[in-house]
Order: structure tokens, then sequence, then C-alpha cells
């Protein structure tokens, strides 16, 4: 009996078998080249392009929904459901020395709408922002810059409302929410996008900009506006006002993370939370002279 394959010239004998003796291996002509095979890489999910703002945003929303958890109304919290859950008031802090508020009232939110405005601002602008300057440059301009106005909207409540203080302590607004941090966000991408070092077309980075700076502005003016008497809404402007000074500050010794040095971004960064940790570190010393 002839053999199987028959003994025929190697080039005529068609695919070769591997040597498991069962699974036919197209070898490729002599000479050729075959590219290594690349393995398909899995889309990234959403969250991990930008951290650090999507653990903010979870934050904000978990302690809302912690809220709603202990029956806090959904859309109009009361005063005292908001200070139980951690929102600013002058009294409490130079009072009572609750200066944990500085840092827990910018993750309380007065309602579901004063939620929902805050997060969706705070999506947009910390995506642009942590692909400018990392995911811990997004964290610290969002404490510092909710602290910055925190802190900000404490001194001016002393001076208006210290006469005022009840048996408890407490006295002028109670304050609450995210944008504080996020016009501290905003004030950190207007210095940033001005950058040449951005691989982005100029009339591009400047239109970038000047939506930013629409919409500090245009945000800060309808703040002065509730300010007015008969105004039925109010807006901590001195909260937006101190955190975007803050972010502009802060974002005075950053370069871009995207087209410099790994390491010098990282030095700068580093100059920045310092340098404003001991500003802000100050301007709390200053206030607790206030202290009665």
């Amino acid at each position: 009996m002839g053999s199987y394959p028959p003994d025929l010239p190697p080039e005529a004998q068609g695919p070769a078998f591997s040597g498991n003796g069962s699974t036919p291996e197209i070898l490729p002509p002599a000479g050729s080249y075959m590219p290594p095979q690349q393995t398909a890489r899995k889309p990234r999910p959403m969250w991990a392009a930008a951290p650090a703002t999507y653990l903010l945003l979870g934050i904000n929303c978990l302690v809302f929904i912690a809220m709603v958890a202990r029956h806090v109304s959904f859309l109009s919290p009361s005063p005292d459901d908001l200070l139980a859950f951690g929102a600013n008031n002058a009294g409490a802090v130079l009072i009572n020395g609750e200066w944990v508020r500085i840092v827990t009232a910018m993750f309380v939110h007065v309602g579901i709408i004063h939620l929902a405005t805050n997060m969706w601002c705070l999506w947009n602008l910390g995506l642009l922002a942590e692909s400018l300057m990392g995911s811990g440059g997004v964290v610290a301009a969002y404490i510092l810059s909710g602290a910055a106005g925190n802190l900000l909207s404490t001194l001016v409540s002393w001076y208006r409302f210290h006469g005022t203080a009840g048996g408890d302590g407490l006295f002028g607004p109670v304050g609450a929410g995210a944008s504080g941090a996020v016009f501290g966000l905003a004030g950190v991408l207007i210095v940033l996008l001005k950058s040449p070092r951005l691989p982005i077309p100029q009339q591009e980075l400047k239109g970038l900009r000047k939506s930013v700076i629409y919409f500090a502005a245009i945000n800060l003016a309808i703040g002065l506006g509730t300010m007015m008497p008969g105004s039925i809404v109010h807006i901590d402007n001195m909260a937006h006002l101190g955190g975007f000074s803050c972010g502009l500050l802060f974002a005075m010794p950053l370069v871009p993370r995207i087209g410099s040095p790994r390491e010098l971004f990282k030095v700068r960064r580093r100059i920045a939370v310092i340098s404003m940790a001991v500003v802000l570190t100050l301007f709390a010393f200053f206030l607790r002279s206030f202290e009665l």
C-alpha cells in the first residue's frame, strides 16, 4: 500500500501538518514576511480616561443618595438637614469649631436640581482639566478651590451676620455645593488653555478658552443678581469667587501635562499644591482669630 500523503515533492503536497498530526498549518511561501499578529485591545471604559472626575462625581452622588435614604427632601432639604450632612455655616465653623465643614460642604447639595447642574459642569470641566494636569491635579484643584470658596464665604458671613448668633452658635446662611470647586476648575482651565505647548489648533484653543470664560462670567453675574434685595434665590457668590480665584492661582505654576516633560510637570504640580495649601492654611488661621 502506498503512503499517505503520497511521495510528492514538498511544494506539491499542499498544507503541512502541525506537530499534533491533526490540525493543518498553512506555511508561508519561502522568503515571504508575515507580520506578527497583534491582539485586539479592548476599549477602555469611559471612566478610565478620567478617573478623578468620575470619582468626584461618584462621591457627590453617593452623599446625595445617603441624604435621601435618611428621608431628606429630594427637592428642597431644610437647613438643619444640610447641616447634619456637613454643610457650611460661619457660626458652626468659627463658634463651634467645626472646621471640617470647610471640606465636607463641597460634597453636599440642596436638592436634585442643584446636584444635577453642578455635576454637569463638573463633568464637562473635569474631563478637559484631567487631560491637561492629570488625575492628581484635578483632585487637588477641586479640594483646594472648594475650601477656598467656603473660607471666603465664612469670612464674609462673619462680617455680615455674626451679631445675630443664636444659642446654638449658628448665624448666617447655610452653604453647600460643589460650585466653588467647579469655579476653581474653570479658573485652572482659563490659565492652562493659553499654553502654547498644547497640540491643538490655536483657533480651537481660543474657542475652548472663551467658552470657559463665558461660563465663569455668566454664573458670577447670576450670583451677584441673587444678592439683590428681594431675590427669592440665594447663591453663595463668595464661594464662587473664592474658588475661581484659587483656581487661577493654582494654575500659575503649572504647565499642561501634554507636551511637557513628565518630571517637570510633576514638580510644578507639587509646587502648586503646596503653595495653595499654605495660603489656605494661613487664611484659616486668620479666620480663627475671630473665634468666640
